[in-house]
């Protein structure tokens, strides 16, 4: 299936590892012209020599750098069709644990950039006819995990935004929808396990193996799976795809709303 990805100019977040990569991996073998931002320099311009991408340092925190990043990405490749918004997921805990600063940054990471890097790419997508749009949220929008207080929050409000967008840029021709990945074996992931490991005294390969078993596939996901199903919500084979959210998870979840 030709997935109409040549030549489109997509921008991913995140991109420097795990999920992120791994969608601007498959968006740039399927010919489009890909911009790849996360905080990490080194490691940004490691996974952008790999993927064939073009790297673009940016900590989603500040603002001011998100609205500056996005010009020199238009003015260097000419435009936006594609904007994948990812950021690292924030801290795990619980409400006791956290204080008004800790919200405000979750929010800042996880809900507000998703707001800004959208506003940064609009004028573009419209002026070009059109576009797409991925939210990269998690499983905790369909059911709430333990601990992880602030992804319960924070990516719920984005999967609202999304559902209030799809609905508003649709007269643009601007598809909004979510990917919501289950456990993939990320470096999230990874550090989530160690906390559970450390948590409950047990070995990082137990909380593994235990997680693994909650998957009706009896693996973690590879972060390539996810990518494929990332670039498949942003290209022309889902063009009458919009305001949803595509659970990426094995299998995982029990919920009927899926």
């Amino acid at each position: 299936m030709d997935l109409g990805l040549k030549d489109k100019v997509a921008w991913v977040l995140g991109a420097s590892s795990g999920l992120g990569k791994a969608s601007a991996q498959v968006l740039a073998a399927e010919g489009a012209r890909v911009a790849m931002s996360a905080r990490d320099e080194a490691n940004l311009a490691a996974a952008a020599q790999e993927v064939g991408g073009h790297p673009y340092p940016l900590d989603v925190m500040d603002a001011d750098a998100i609205a500056a990043t996005a010009r020199k990405i238009e003015d260097e490749l000419g435009g936006f069709d594609i904007l994948v918004a990812n950021a690292g997921g924030p801290k795990p805990g619980t409400f006791d644990g956290f204080d008004d600063d800790a919200l405000y940054e979750a929010f800042t990471l996880t809900t507000a950039s998703a707001w800004r890097t959208t506003k940064a790419v609009l004028p573009s997508m419209r002026s070009r006819g059109g576009g797409a749009i991925v939210y990269i949220t998690s499983i905790t929008t369909k059911e709430i995990v333990d601990g992880l207080l602030f992804s319960n929050m924070m990516r719920a409000a984005v999967v609202g935004m999304m559902k209030t967008l799809a609905r508003e840029l649709a007269e643009d021709n601007i598809r909004v929808v979510c990917a919501a990945p289950g456990h993939h074996d990320t470096p999230r992931v990874q550090q989530l396990d160690e906390a559970r490991s450390k948590a409950e005294g047990v070995p990082v390969a137990q909380i593994r193996e235990r997680m693994a078993k909650t998957i009706p596939t009896g693996r973690l996901g590879e972060p390539i799976e996810f990518g494929n199903a990332v670039a498949f919500l942003a290209s022309d084979a889902a063009s009458f795809i919009n305001g949803v959210t595509l659970t990426v998870d094995g299998g995982q979840l029990r919920s009927l709303s899926t």
